[in-house]
C-alpha cells in the first residue's frame, strides 16, 4: 500500500531532475499505468494472489517501464534538436508535417533498442514460469507482473508515447510559436 506510491514519487522526482521539466517527466511516467495493465492481466490469468512478491515484481516493472520510457523521450527530444538545427525554431519555419516526420524518425530509431530490451527481459523471465524446483514458487509471483507489463509497456512506448509527444509539441508550437527542447543529461 505504501511502498508503490513512494517509489512512484521518487521516480517522478528523479525524472524531473533529469529533464528539468514536469511535462517531460510525466511523459515518461505515463508508461507506468500501461505496464500495470499487463501485469494485472497476467496475474489474473495465472491465478496468483496479490502478495509482497507480486508487489516487488510490480516495483521492478515500474523501473523497466520508466527506463524505457525515458530513452524514448530522449530519442524524441533528439529528433526535435535535429529539426530545429535544420529549420530554425519558429512556427513559421516548422510545419505540422515536419513535426510528424521527425517524431516518426525519433521513434523509429528507438524501435530496435526497445525490441532488444523486451526480448532480453522475456528470455530471462519466461523460463521461470515453467521452472520447477526449490525457490520457483517464490520467483513466479515476482516474475509474472514483469512479463505482462513488459509487453503492454512496450506497445505503449512504441505507439502511444510518440503520439502524446507529437500532440504536446504541436500545442507548444501553436501556443508559444516555438518548440521547447530540453537537453537531457543521462
Amino acid at each position: 500500500m505504501w511502498i508503490a506510491p513512494i517509489v512512484l514519487v521518487i521516480i517522478f522526482f528523479s525524472l524531473y531532475f533529469a529533464f528539468h521539466s514536469i511535462r517531460e517527466a510525466f511523459l515518461s511516467l505515463i508508461t507506468v499505468p500501461f505496464a500495470l495493465i499487463g501485469g494485472a492481466y497476467i496475474i489474473y490469468f495465472w491465478g496468483v494472489n496479490l502478495s509482497v512478491a507480486v508487489a516487488v515484481g510490480f516495483i521492478a516493472l515500474f523501473g523497466i517501464a520508466v527506463e524505457t520510457g525515458i530513452v524514448m523521450v530522449i530519442y524524441l527530444n533528439d529528433a526535435m534538436h535535429q529539426l530545429i538545427k535544420r529549420k530554425g525554431n519558429s512556427s513559421e519555419a516548422i510545419t505540422r508535417e515536419d513535426l510528424r516526420e521527425y517524431v516518426i524518425q525519433g521513434a523509429a530509431k528507438r524501435l530496435r533498442p526497445k525490441i532488444m530490451t523486451v526480448c532480453v527481459s522475456l528470455f530471462g523471465l519466461v523460463p521461470v514460469l515453467w521452472a520447477t524446483g526449490v525457490g520457483t514458487d517464490v520467483m513466479k509471483p515476482v516474475v509474472l507482473p514483469m512479463i505482462g507489463g513488459v509487453f503492454t509497456s512496450a506497445i505503449h512506448i512504441l505507439l502511444v508515447t510518440p503520439l502524446i509527444f507529437l500532440m504536446a509539441k504541436e500545442y507548444e508550437l501553436k501556443k508559444y510559436g516555438k518548440l521547447e527542447v530540453y537537453d537531457v543529461h543521462h
